[in-house]
Order: C-alpha cells, then sequence, then structure tokens
C-alpha cells in the first residue's frame, strides 16, 4: 500500500504515458451517500489485451526492462479491496485503458489522498505535451481542469512557464480548498 492516493494516482498516469498516452482523464469522485471514494484515471494509449491485464496485476510482472517487479497496479488494487472496495480495468488494444478503485471513504486503513495539488502540478509540467483532464467531484460540486483548454488561452506561452505554473498552483489549490478536499 502506498502512504497516500495521490501517489498511486501519480504512479497509474505515468503508467498511461509509459503506454503512449497523449491524452489523460483523472477522475476522483468522493459520495457520502454511499460512503465511496472512486478514483479513474483513463487514456488514449496503447490498451491491453485480456491477457495483459492479467499479468499487470501481477506484482511479479512489469513491462519495464530496468524493474524485476510492477507493484503499482497490484497496490492500488490491494488497497481499494482491503478497504471494502473494488478495482476494475477495462481496456482495447490501439484504444487505451480505464482503469478504476472505488474505496469505503469511512474505512479505517483508507489511505489520505495526500498532496493531490502537487501530484497535479507534477504531471502537467513534467509532461506539458500530454493534455489532461482532471474530474473532481465531492457531493454534487466540482472542480475540472482540463488542459486543452488552458494551452488554447495561453496560445504560444508554454504551460510549464513559470507564471503559468504559479497561476496553476493557486487556481489549484483554492479549488480543493472550496472543495475540502485534502490538497
Amino acid at each position: 500500500m502506498l502512504a497516500e492516493l495521490s501517489m498511486h494516482i501519480m504512479d497509474i498516469v505515468q503508467n498511461s504515458i509509459s503506454a503512449g498516452a497523449s491524452f489523460v482523464r483523472v477522475k476522483i469522485e468522493q459520495r457520502e451517500a454511499t460512503d465511496t471514494l472512486t478514483i479513474e484515471v483513463e487514456d488514449n494509449g496503447k490498451g491491453m489485451t485480456e491477457e495483459e491485464i492479467k499479468k499487470v496485476q501481477d506484482p511479479f510482472y512489469t513491462t519495464k526492462s530496468y524493474k524485476k517487479v510492477g507493484l503499482g497496479i497490484p497496490l492500488f488494487k490491494q488497497t481499494a479491496e482491503h478497504c471494502d472496495g473494488s478495482f476494475e480495468i477495462l481496456s482495447t488494444p490501439g484504444k487505451g485503458t480505464l482503469i478504476r478503485a472505488t474505496f469505503k471513504s469511512s474505512h479505517i486503513d483508507l489511505p489520505p489522498m495526500g498532496n493531490l495539488k502537487d501530484t497535479i502540478l507534477t504531471l502537467i509540467v513534467g509532461k506539458p505535451e500530454v493534455d489532461f483532464l482532471f474530474e473532481i467531484y465531492k457531493d454534487g460540486v466540482s472542480f475540472i481542469l482540463d488542459t486543452r483548454e488552458v494551452k488554447k488561452e495561453l496560445q504560444d506561452v508554454p504551460i510549464n512557464h513559470p507564471e503559468v505554473i504559479k497561476f496553476l498552483e493557486e487556481y489549484i489549490d483554492t479549488n480543493l480548498k472550496a472543495m475540502e478536499v485534502v490538497s
């Protein structure tokens, strides 16, 4: 289990980018009425076959030649199931992958969200060529950040320009605090 859910998100998104994704959607939804927290990461990467989906859930399988194990997905799955939730991977070769983990929000072992603001910023700044859509919902309140829209407004200014980063940091922080999402 990773110490924070935001680290799981970072790991899964890095997998998406390694799979050639040019677009990644991260959706986080917390519903008090159903006592659930759902995290989805969807990409337009190379996708996986049914056999590959089974393999990536095995901690002793990795596609990276410099590693002997691939713990990201198995740990995410284990965390979800341990917290009375569920885990699924839907994927189509050549089209992309959706990973969905649902947790019981009130479970005593549910890791904290962690620094979601820094996770979002790190992804945007570290991979400016990738388009991201972050959707965060909490009991009917939403915060959506689409880097395609930001890039369109910026025109020729790079999204990882220092002044843009400062603006994004404040914008994300303000919205996450307003929603009472730990950041």
